[in-house]
């Protein structure tokens, strides 16, 4: 049951950081998705089309960062003894990004908001990374939510057969009823703080993670 509970807010926590830095590069970032960087291709091969500048080739480069940003946390987490060392990393990152924003000048500079963006871009990869790394400690992604949707329909659909006296699959489709209002809520609140300050509002989700991370290092001991 513990077990279950960590699962929990795990997947709550990570699901609501997901959506929030997302939504919130979208909106305040020149349209960049911070953390599912494959949705960056269709919006650069929309701009490229319609005669994009630079700004496009900016959608471009999040891969190689967030591959580079996955690389480093599996070799961090091979030389770590804690699972949840990658996520810490995550987390200070985060808070750096939005400390940084308040300090530069980033509405006067793009140089600088896209410098920023791309340390966003490798924090999440680094929760892509967790994700992977330890599939078991959420009920499912956590930054992308079509399998979780996928999953929720499936479930959904035997509920509706077996009338909702299903145990099994009534667990399964609570869980990705958390997964998906995390990253619903993550979004709203992405798209709110993003349009009122600006990427500076990326240090709420690093404060949420970090409070997270001291409170479950305590539980444990």
């Amino acid at each position: 049951m513990e077990n279950q509970n960590k699962a929990h807010i795990a997947t709550l926590v990570l699901t609501l950081v997901g959506g929030y830095c997302d939504t919130v590069t979208f909106v305040a970032a020149d349209k960049i998705f911070s953390a599912h960087v494959t949705g960056n291709f269709i919006v650069f091969a929309y701009q490229l089309i319609n005669g994009g500048d630079i700004s496009a080739w900016i959608k471009l480069a999040t891969f190689p960062v967030f591959v580079a940003a996955v690389m480093a946390g599996g070799w961090l987490t091979s030389r770590s003894h804690k699972k949840n060392t990658v996520l810490f990393v995550e987390a200070l990152l985060l808070v750096i990004v939005g400390l940084l924003a308040i300090m530069l000048p980033v509405e006067e500079s793009k140089t600088v908001m896209y410098g920023l963006v791309m340390l966003v871009v490798f924090a999440l990869g680094m929760q892509n990374a967790f994700g992977k790394l330890f599939a078991k400690a959420t009920h499912g992604p956590t930054t992308m939510m079509t399998g979780n949707v996928t999953q929720a329909s499936l479930d959904l659909c035997v509920l509706i057969a077996n009338k909702f006296k299903n145990p099994e699959t009534n667990v399964s489709f609570g869980k990705q009823l958390i997964t998906l209002s995390g990253f619903f809520i993550g979004c709203l609140a992405g798209a709110y703080f993003g349009k009122q300050l600006g990427l500076s509002s990326i240090i709420f989700a690093g404060i949420t993670m970090l409070i997270c991370y001291f409170l479950s290092r305590d539980s444990e001991h």
